[in-house]
């Protein structure tokens, strides 16, 4: 039924002539776009390029003491500077100066993520649950010359360009005479094994320090105890890293890594395939086919559902249940008239941002419960990732929508019947 491969991915933005890109940060969860689109700063992806003018800082002088220069380093709102209080009486200046050769970017400072809920939900101003991200989560310095490294540190610069941490804030002396600390609910980083390919493994989280430091994690996330400081480990992000500030987690990509992702417009063209082969019901034989990537979050009555438990896929269908589909998608488990094998019964939809995937193949699998559909290799590998779930837990979830996966492997390989004709 399909024949699209690899090398015939078209080229991606990222290998484009135009500004220099680092890479790109993607939220998970979205599925392509924020529910109510993407707007301004407000957006589901973020591409990191190259400045006009560096604006990269690096630490210079340090004040052990309430000295005229440190309240002058504080006060500058020229002047970026991290100030560690260790005691009412004591205060920790550290004064950074320019660097030229990188660039710094802060989230939620230069770019706005809101947390992500399961489903694809974000909150939104005005909404009463209160966000669990920090107003300076992090930033992330870039060089601007080649191989662009880029660098992860916890905490962002005010609008002063002053960072804070308080008393009750994770704090130590290093032995080089610098000061690092911790962010209340800390900045958690996951690097995969193998890069982002095809023999992906995901790696171990890790906390990021303010100065960049990597440790193990806290025993809970706000614990005043350090983690173990990994030494031969480092803030580096590499393609396929990521990253998670407590309510929201994004996916870093490089540019280099982006140029071996399917695009959208393959995506497509892997969806129209699809549908060429005229999928059928096995017991309506009515044909099935995937909607548009528009209409990505619209019950259509063509939409293919499938039986989770077994695989089976079926058009819609309301005996032995309800026979409102838009009722039925959140209903409980159903029998296979192909099998008999019970289990969630839910319409299934294409996961829409290419970035999340680690090849170009057809999307054969599809995530429980959620229903989101994508390749065997992309199905798997998510499969394994424990993500952070509020202060203290993990669980695997479906990068399109960060549902919580159930079952043994929390994917299923989908069985589609071919028309009888």
């Amino acid at each position: 039924m399909f024949s699209l491969g690899q090398e015939n991915i078209p080229s991606s933005p990222a290998s484009t002539k135009g500004p220099v890109k680092y890479g790109e940060l993607i939220v998970l969860g979205c599925n392509g776009s924020l529910p109510n689109g993407d707007k301004g700063r407000r957006r589901s992806r973020f591409a990191l390029c190259r400045r006009n003018k560096a604006n990269g800082v690096k630490p210079s002088t340090v004040h052990s003491s309430c000295t005229p220069q440190a309240a002058k380093a504080v006060s500058n709102k020229e002047q970026h500077s991290i100030s560690y209080t260790l005691s009412r009486a004591q205060t920790v200046v550290v004064e950074y100066t320019q660097d030229g050769s990188t660039d710094m970017f802060q989230i939620p400072i230069d770019y706005v993520v809101t947390d992500t809920l399961p489903g694809g939900q974000t909150l939104v101003d005005g909404q009463t649950v209160q966000s669990t991200i920090s107003r300076f989560a992090c930033r992330i310095i870039c060089q601007r010359d080649a191989p662009f490294t880029a660098r992860i540190y916890a905490a962002g610069f005010d609008s002063s360009k002053n960072i804070f941490l308080g008393e009750k804030a994770a704090k130590w002396r290093m032995q080089d005479g610098h000061m690092d600390g911790l962010t209340t609910n800390g900045v958690l980083v996951m690097h995969p094994r193998q890069g982002f390919t095809q023999g992906s493994k995901p790696g171990l989280w890790r906390e990021i320090s303010v100065c960049g430091n990597v440790f193990t994690l806290r025993e809970t996330r706000s614990s005043q105890q350090r983690g173990k400081m990994m030494e031969p480990e480092c803030n580096e992000l590499v393609d396929g890293s990521l990253v998670d500030l407590c309510g929201a987690t994004l996916l870093w990509r490089t540019a280099e890594g982006l140029a071996h992702t399917p695009t959208v417009k393959h995506l497509e063209a892997l969806r129209q395939e699809l549908n060429a082969g005229r999928p059928q019901c096995p017991v309506g034989l009515n044909t099935l086919a995937f909607p548009s990537m528009r209409r990505k979050d619209v019950l259509d009555e063509k939409q293919p559902w499938a039986y989770l438990r077994c695989g089976h896929v079926h058009g819609y269908h309301g005996w032995g249940g309800r026979r409102n589909p838009e009722v039925e998608a959140e209903c409980q488990e159903r029998e296979c008239p192909m099998c008999r094998t019970r289990g969630p019964y839910k319409p299934l939809w294409l996961g829409c941002e290419a970035a999340f995937y680690l090849d170009a193949e057809p999307p054969t699998h599809t995530f429980i419960p959620c229903g989101h559909v994508c390749s065997a290799k992309t199905a798997a590998y998510w499969s394994q990732i424990p993500l952070p779930h509020g202060t203290h837990t993990f669980h695997s979830a479906c990068p399109f929508c960060i549902e919580a996966l159930s079952g043994e492997a929390g994917c299923i390989r989908l069985i589609f019947q071919s028309p009888l004709d």
